[in-house]
């Protein structure tokens, strides 16, 4: 595989987003318009809703944009929904990444408007982690009950 890649670079760009523990690489380059999911297509995602979720990117941009390149997501780590946003998040910045780098910088703000209009978390990752549970009671915060008789 290495040989191929040295003699003809094909332009592409590889990124990855995160939500809670779950981490999706995409990998974005030149094509006609592949959307692929650990190597499976991205109709397959169920439920419904969460299929919904990781289509937003291309609703919210337009199929016109994804034509001429093809993403390829890996994921893992984390559950169903955070690998959903996760995956969403990779998908968007990868398609910031490639105009950026490959097309104008014109066109890569206009994406990034739109993006960042919409919803933040497409583009900046969020902080929030699980808080580790202390002593005491049976969560981060919570305490045991106490009884005084």
């Amino acid at each position: 595989a290495n040989a191929t890649m040295a003699t003809t670079a094909v332009p592409s760009v590889q990124v990855f987003g995160r939500k809670k523990t779950a981490t999706a690489v995409a990998f974005c380059k030149r094509g006609e318009g592949l959307l692929k999911l650990n190597g499976s297509p991205v109709e397959l995602i169920q439920p419904e809703t969460l299929r919904q979720k990781v289509m937003e990117p291309l609703l919210l941009l337009g199929k016109d944009r994804f034509a001429h390149v093809d993403i390829r997501v890996r994921v893992k780590g984390g559950g169903h929904v955070s690998q959903v946003y996760a995956i969403r998040q990779a998908i968007a910045k990868s398609l910031v990444a490639y105009y950026q780098k490959y097309v104008d910088e014109a066109s890569k703000k206009e994406i990034k408007e739109i993006l960042l209009n919409y919803d933040r978390t497409l583009l900046v990752a969020d902080p929030r982690r699980c808080e580790p549970k202390k002593f005491g009671g049976p969560g981060s915060r919570s305490k045991y009950q106490k009884s005084y008789r």
